[in-house]
């Protein structure tokens, strides 16, 4: 069977059964956010936590690189310096991502991988997403899956996922347009241009379909809604950042993720 829709039901049951902790949509500079996926994915590998979904709120613009590409084949530098983009790379793989101030969700799933076991790849994906699609759908917004990573309407593309798997755990984050300037992704994101350099994946072109051109919620407001889905369908209790977690981020920003040794590297 290849049946997308029993390995959604399994994962559905999975994901009930887990003592989650939800940390609501709160704002933070691009590099803490990749900062903290990589501390709450540690936490919960050694038990500290348990499986957690936090809800981003983005404080700066940015623009996000997986960790398999080049800053040089993915960005216009020179643009993004001028219109104010922060450029991080995260921990996991995938294309580039915009993020905007009131017009870009993220959430990141923290979670053993048990939780897809006996899925394929490409069935993981889906599973941790349907969700979220089920979530959109409750708004109105016509939103379906596209494997092998995307949440899309019949217009295009609305969010895009990717994961980190580590020692048995997973880190599944989707990021999601709920409002996009169609003109920023050509003047910043280097689709369709020569290759700068011979190494690192390069960024699928797709239409993007934000959610505001199905819904007059803002962007704080589905974020809301989001979180409101997530604790229904799964129990989810609500939870916080805990001071020593911020602490390591931040460590982690200083040494890492805020540095041009990562930023920059070829992969």
């Amino acid at each position: 069977m290849s049946e997308a829709l029993p390995a959604h039901r399994l994962t559905a049951d999975r994901l009930a059964e887990l003592d989650w902790e939800l940390i609501p949509y709160t704002p933070h500079p691009a590099h803490m956010h990749m900062a903290l996926d990589e501390v709450l994915l540690d936490r919960v590998i050694a038990g500290i936590r348990g499986p957690t979904v936090r809800f981003w709120q983005w404080s700066e613009p940015a623009l996000v690189i997986g960790s398999h590409q080049s800053v040089l084949n993915e960005v216009d530098v020179a643009a993004a310096r001028e219109l104010g983009f922060v450029i991080t790379r995260r921990m996991s793989g995938g294309g580039t991502m915009l993020c905007e101030p009131a017009r870009t969700i993220t959430y990141s799933l923290y979670v053993p991988a048990t939780i897809v076991s006996g899925l394929s790849f490409r069935q993981s994906y889906t599973a941790l997403d349907a969700w979220a699609v089920r979530s959109f759908v409750a708004l109105g917004v016509p939103a379906s899956y596209r494997e092998i990573n995307d949440i899309i309407s019949p217009r295009g593309k609305i969010a895009g996922a990717a994961q980190a798997r580590r020692r048995g755990f997973v880190l599944h984050h989707t990021t999601i347009a709920h409002a996009m300037e169609p003109t920023l992704l050509p003047a910043l994101i280097r689709l369709g241009r020569d290759r700068m350099s011979e190494r690192g994946v390069r960024s699928a072109e797709k239409v993007v379909s934000p959610l505001s051109w199905f819904t007059s919620m803002d962007c704080a407001a589905v974020a809301k809604h989001m979180e409101r889905s997530f604790a229904s369908d799964f129990h989810a209790r609500a939870g916080k950042l805990a001071p020593d977690e911020l602490e390591a981020a931040h460590d982690l920003v200083r040494t890492k993720y805020g540095t041009a040794g990562w930023i920059d590297r070829l992969p």
